[in-house]
């Protein structure tokens, strides 16, 4: 299943022009604001005209029906419950409308984002969290053969947000469906995002899987310095048997981390950001850092600014790091080279751990 989009949308002077496929999972839609982000996924759901083009969902051109018969979930920032109806009758409410039964069924919807324990409430007697937990059950509750998620964190606080994108990840893992996802947030992003699409001025200008784009000296410019990085998936393993720290096996090798939520034998995925990383041309010793692996040079790329991007590759996994100019052309960096990467134990972020 899948969402195939070639459109075009002129309003006043801004256009959007956008040619992807969002295959099944979490596609990121990522960019500064005013790219056209909202505007797109406005115009799959049927809530925006398109000038011409092609909006094809689950094999089905869609271009011209209407947003009701499209068979799109759509979650705004704001929950927009039906005031006069408690959670349960919100829900029905969205049963109801939904064209057929498909997917997961009601107490499927009720399980996966534990909501039993709301049912009988009023949406104002909700968190902004919790009504966004009732917002997005309604989403799925409606047949939907695509879901645009439209920022739906960026009004809770970074607690709420933590407590929510449990949530969001069980619901990638058990849903078939394309998600298209909108945030300016790089910790959710690399939590969540399978496949990611990086727009600008109203175009798509790179996309590719999660792992490729975050770690490309070329997406850069797009993501921002602060949100490009790696994003690592692995299995927890036993607790290092010196330090008590937990131990995380990937493709390359393994890293020691701070205390998981996660026990042995789950699958984890870490975002580790390219300024987190010091690199050495030569194996470092006597350090305090924990995570010293060995990888070689595949790229190098010099911005405008006084940094440079160094990816290398460590078994399976390409990394990014970013050291300055200066510090490049001293340990006279180049492609092919060996190089050795540390990573602080205590230098990941919680809130970029997830599953």
């Amino acid at each position: 299943m899948s969402v195939d989009l070639d459109i075009h949308v002129r309003r006043g002077r801004f256009t959007l022009e956008v040619q992807v496929t969002a295959p099944a999972g979490v596609t990121v839609i990522f960019g500064p604001s005013g790219c056209g982000k909202t505007t797109l996924l406005r115009a799959v759901a049927g809530l925006e005209p398109v000038d011409h083009g092609k909006i094809v969902i689950d094999g089905s051109d869609m271009t011209e029906q209407p947003a009701h018969r499209r068979a799109v979930g759509y979650l705004f920032q704001e929950p927009r419950l039906l005031p006069h109806l408690n959670v349960l009758g919100n829900l029905k409410f969205a049963q109801r409308m939904g064209r057929q039964v498909r997917g997961q069924s009601f107490d499927e919807v009720i399980a996966l984002l534990e909501l039993d324990p709301l049912l009988s409430r009023a949406p104002f007697a909700l968190s902004g969290g919790e009504a966004q937990r009732v917002a997005l059950g309604r989403a799925l509750l409606s047949a939907p053969k695509c879901l645009c998620l439209d920022e739906p964190l960026s009004a809770l606080d970074q607690g709420l947000k933590h407590r929510i994108l449990p949530y969001l990840e069980r619901l990638r893992a058990r849903t078939d469906i394309p998600i298209l996802y909108v945030t300016h947030d790089a910790a959710e992003m690399a939590r969540l995002a399978d496949y990611i699409v990086l727009m600008q001025a109203g175009r798509s200008v790179l996309s590719g899987p999660a792992e490729a784009i975050l770690s490309d000296p070329a997406a850069v410019p797009y993501l921002g310095v602060r949100a490009a990085g790696t994003v690592i998936s692995g299995q927890v393993m036993a607790p290092d048997p010196t330090t008590g720290l937990a131990v995380m096996a990937f493709d390359g090798g393994q890293l020691i981390l701070p205390e998981l939520s996660q026990t042995k034998g789950h699958n984890i995925r870490i975002r580790i950001p390219a300024q987190d990383i010091v690199l050495a041309r030569e194996k470092p010793r006597g350090l305090s850092a924990l995570n010293v692996f060995e990888g070689t040079i595949t790229q190098l790329h010099s911005g405008q600014g006084p940094g440079v991007m160094v990816q290398f590759k460590t078994g399976g996994t390409l990394f990014l790091a970013r050291v300055t100019q200066y510090s490049a052309q001293k340990m006279e960096l180049a492609v092919g080279q060996t190089i050795f990467a540390i990573v602080k134990a205590t230098g990941f972020d919680p809130a970029g751990i997830g599953t």
